[in-house]
């Protein structure tokens, strides 16, 4: 049976037998390792002649299997993009801890939304681009729909949303993986971009090759597929939201919440997150309740797929991922043992948005048998939550992959 398991501090712990196995919960905190809002200069599968790649570092210790695993994984990644970037990824496979089923984290950066803006325009390669950028506000700021923060007009830390379109710093600033940075030539840090572990306390399926995952076992290189996917970028900061709404203050002890613009974590992602009341707004949905939420590439007018929409506040799945139990790809927030993990259209739509390239612009994508997936998430000291198939077993049956 699948079991939930919840990430606090990075750490995936195993906290119930149910058929459902949260794969990895977030908490974002950008790390401003030498950037600014204003921008910083500086396998078996078929990859492009110019393709995404990966370095994957593994501690000492590391087993050849897990080593591959990863491997096949990054191999994955790069047959479906042709950016010419490579990503560093610093690996480990061992005992975690009773219950922790796994670790991840991810550097960020901040940049102005007019740089990102930019960056995205110029990273047009595909109609999807096209759509996506058209849809953007083309000024130095976006609208929020917003909720639970200090000056909610409705009340303080009030659930009722309100449009932020004042254009303060939270409507002009943007939280980005380091990943998505050097996709969209924002950055050219060659320093480490995320960080996995694995638990050797649980029973893996290191070979995809027969197209099945052993009954009882979990898909190791789909959930490392999964988790480099957070490291790309496929992450929502409706999860930092929820997190410090409310939170304690550091100086009186006192829960409390902040004012909007000190809320600086949109995500690329974000950009392309709404609901029926935002898109009639012309603004993203940033809110964390149980309302849906959804990626759309047109302002929000065509709904492609259904985002989770929050642990806390929201349908108990970290806004970071796709809704659960839909089927609509990697980014799924639960795993179920024996399940074998799927890259599907909805996925790489998503991150062809957010600034990566296509390899082909086919709907159809199929998984290579011999591709194993990564775990990998992108926020940096989040929290992890891995559920299963059946119900919430964290990373069990079917694991929340965003929470690191």
């Amino acid at each position: 049976m699948p079991i939930p398991l919840n990430i606090i501090g990075g750490n995936l712990y195993v906290t119930a037998t149910i058929m459902k196995t949260y794969i990895v919960k977030i908490k974002q905190f950008a790390v401003m390792t030498g950037i600014a809002l204003s921008g910083i200069c500086g396998s078996s599968a078929v990859t492009p002649a110019n393709a995404l790649s990966f370095n994957f570092i593994p501690a000492s210790g590391t087993s050849q299997a897990a080593i591959d695993g990863f491997t096949a994984a990054g191999n994955r990644w790069s047959s479906l993009f042709t950016d010419n970037v490579n990503i560093n990824i610093n690996i480990n496979f061992s005992a975690l801890g009773s219950g922790i089923l796994a670790q991840a984290s991810s550097n960020r950066l901040k940049f102005s939304y007019t740089d990102v803006y930019n960056a995205l325009n110029n990273d047009i390669t595909s109609a999807d681009d096209n759509t996506a950028v058209a849809s953007l506000s083309n000024s130095a700021t976006f609208n929020l729909l917003l909720n639970r923060t200090k000056n909610n007009p409705n009340g303080i830390g009030s659930a009722t949303t309100y449009l932020d379109n004042d254009g303060d710093t939270n409507n002009q600033t943007l939280s980005i993986s380091n990943a998505n940075a050097k996709a969209l030539g924002l950055a050219t840090i060659g320093t480490t971009d995320a960080f996995i572990s694995f638990s050797t306390g649980f029973t893996w399926d290191f070979d995809r090759t027969d197209g099945a995952i052993t009954a009882g076992s979990y898909d190791f290189v789909g959930i490392a597929e999964h988790e480099i996917g957070h490291a790309l970028g496929f992450t929502s900061g409706v999860d930092d939201l929820e997190y410090d709404s409310p939170h304690i203050d550091s100086h009186t002890g006192v829960s409390s919440y902040f004012n909007d613009d000190q809320l600086t974590f949109v995500n690329t992602l974000d950009l392309f997150r709404y609901s029926t009341e935002s898109k009639n707004l012309s603004a993203i949905d940033w809110t964390a309740d149980t309302r849906d939420k959804y990626f759309s590439i047109d302002g929000g007018a065509t709904k492609i797929a259904a985002f989770s929409t929050g642990s806390t506040w929201g349908d108990g799945r970290q806004a970071s991922h796709w809704q659960d139990n839909a089927g609509l790809g990697i980014m799924d927030p639960t795993i179920a043992p024996g399940e074998l993990l799927q890259i599907t259209e909805n996925d790489l739509q998503a991150f062809d948005a957010i600034g990566w390239n296509r390899a082909d612009n086919s709907t159809a994508v199929p998984e290579p048998s011999n591709v194993i997936g990564t775990f990998i998430f992108t926020a940096f000291g989040a929290k992890m939550v891995l559920k299963r198939r059946q119900k919430l077993l964290t990373l069990t049956e079917k694991a929340t992959f965003e929470d690191v």
